[in-house]
């Protein structure tokens, strides 16, 4: 994914990918963690967003060459 500019780094995907595997198998009583975890997520946002966007564009980009 980083070779196709999807993301900027393996090591900030696989971050994100733990949180939100944390927030997944969060319960009550570890709400102070689930609150930072989520507080992380909305702080990363805009970064989750350009991955997305990124994926798209490759997607066309793919489609466009296998046509």
């Amino acid at each position: 994914m980083e070779k196709e500019e999807i993301i900027d780094s393996l090591d900030s995907w696989i971050e994100l990918r733990e949180i939100r595997n944390e927030l997944e198998h969060d319960y009550p009583e570890n709400l102070q963690q689930a609150l930072q975890d989520l507080k992380f997520c909305v702080d990363n946002f805009v970064k989750l967003e350009s991955y997305y966007l990124n994926s798209l564009d490759f997607a066309k980009r793919y489609i466009n060459e296998t046509f």
